[in-house]
């Protein structure tokens, strides 16, 4: 077992997830009102499937567009086929989901950036956080010492106000 939660790759499957339950959904019932799809992906993914001009044409990258006309769109759980028209042309694709780079629904301003290992070069640095013992946190909350202050605008100092929970049903569209 790791020491850490790798919390990007989590994250990267979570939402390569939802590309697959939408295209499931479109595969199934076609494209929703003004929906449409800007779909990049990398061309040299070795489980890539396309054909060799296009290859030729896109050897690292390429954006598909999935609007007007596209045919046997069918997902699987490591990624999906698709029929495109290119110049009158039928030409079949597979993409696997670890190749796309980019989804966008400009429709409805949506869009997810995946972020590959080559892409992060730069080092990032790692900052320890002091300990805390929370017991004695929380017992150093309940103490009578003064309570932290603050600054209003007019430059008086009051008590910190604590915080406070707000509930978000307010604001929910019924």
């Amino acid at each position: 077992m790791s020491d850490t939660i790798d919390y990007g790759n989590k994250m990267h499957r979570a939402m390569r997830g939802l590309i697959a339950e939408v295209l499931e959904d479109v595969g199934a019932n076609g494209l929703p009102g003004e929906h449409h799809f800007f779909i990049t992906f990398d061309t040299r993914h070795p489980d890539v499937e396309m054909a060799d001009w296009l290859f030729d044409r896109y050897p690292s990258e390429m954006t598909i567009v999935v609007q007007h006309w596209f045919d046997n769109l069918i997902v699987a759980p490591d990624g999906f086929q698709i029929t495109l028209n290119f110049g009158d042309n039928p030409e079949p694709l597979a993409i696997p989901f670890d190749a796309i780079r980019t989804f966008v629904d400009p429709s409805v301003e949506f869009g997810l950036r995946f972020e590959s290992q080559d892409d992060e070069e730069e080092e990032h640095e790692v900052v320890e956080l002091p300990d805390v013992d929370l017991a004695e946190a929380l017992e150093l909350d309940k103490s009578d010492e003064p309570k932290p202050k603050t600054k209003t605008d007019k430059g008086e100092t009051v008590p910190a106000k604590e915080a406070e929970v707000v509930s978000l049903d307010a604001f929910r569209k019924t």
